[in-house]
């Protein structure tokens, strides 16, 4: 007879993958630090659940990672030692926030409590920041993913707590860093932004018969690493016209934006008939 071995609860698990496990875990999180009081909100775990890390919420509450680890599995009835948890730094490049550039401020406090993704919102004021501004993003909680996110886009970043469920994150362009790179190998170095808009066709050089279509915008993110593609569509989606859709080119059939389309009240169809990419057309129904 065949033995099923757990898995243990690691530092790179999500959040709402640990409870999925278990609805009684709250209780261990709640445990280590009041902090996690707010995963018994369903609509806030719902956004923070699924975009924090097990490591990225000890370092959010300042608890041990090894040891809020070592309760999970203990609750889950596994044994033996956690695994050992992936070092990440705080993002500090780039110095401190240039304290007289202009400040573009996107509160998404009730996006959180409410159960909201907020990071469409988010991105929308990353691509339209001037070069010279400051992005604040206020937020309830530190949002560790966002910082890695924007970091690799050339981003620094400085976090600052007013209260216990009140942050500001503030990013700005890291001048000491090359820019970002487009698909085709070239440093961006557009008036407004250093990354290409929500929205923009860059499906259009490869698909010019379908992309002759007014009625269509075309968002190809083959290239992006994840979340930039869910990211991207979403906030691209944010500003899609009335009357319009927006037709995704990915590599592969995006599981988890799938039903974030129907939360939304979005219709989606599906084209898996090419051999290197899928096609999904997104609107509104009338």
């Amino acid at each position: 007879m065949s033995t099923i071995t757990i898995p243990p609860v690691g530092p790179d698990d999500r959040v709402n993958d640990v409870l999925a496990r278990d609805e009684r875990l709250v209780d261990v999180f709640v445990r280590h630090s009041t902090h996690f009081n707010k995963l018994r909100n369903r609509a806030m775990r719902r956004v923070m659940g699924r975009l924090v890390t097990v490591q990225d919420a000890a370092r959010l509450a300042s608890v041990p990672v090894d040891e809020l680890l070592r309760d999970l599995n203990a609750a889950l009835g596994i044994g033996g030692a956690p695994p050992a948890p992936t070092v990440r730094a705080t993002p500090r490049a780039g110095g401190v926030h240039p304290g007289n550039a202009p400040v573009v401020t996107v509160d998404v406090r009730n996006d959180l409590r409410e159960g909201r993704e907020p990071l469409p919102r988010i991105m929308v004021g990353v691509s339209t920041l001037l070069f010279d501004e400051v992005l604040e993003v206020r937020a309830i909680f530190e949002p560790v993913p966002l910082l890695a996110l924007l970091r690799r886009r050339g981003f620094a970043s400085e976090s600052v707590q007013h209260g216990p469920d009140d942050w500001s994150v503030y990013f700005w362009r890291d001048h000491s860093v090359a820019p970002p790179l487009t698909t085709s190998g070239h440093a961006t170095t557009p008036a407004r932004e250093s990354m290409p808009a929500p929205g923009a066709a860059h499906a259009a050089a490869e698909l010019p018969a379908r992309a002759a279509d007014d009625a269509t915008m075309w968002l190809d993110v083959r290239n992006l690493q994840p979340p930039e593609p869910l990211v991207r569509t979403l906030a691209a989606l944010e500003e899609l016209p009335a009357g319009r859709q927006l037709v995704q080119v990915n590599s592969r059939v995006p599981q988890l934006l799938l039903p974030m389309l129907a939360e939304r009240g979005f219709a989606c169809e599906l084209d898996e008939s090419h051999t290197d990419h899928v096609l999904l057309r997104i609107w509104r129904p009338a």
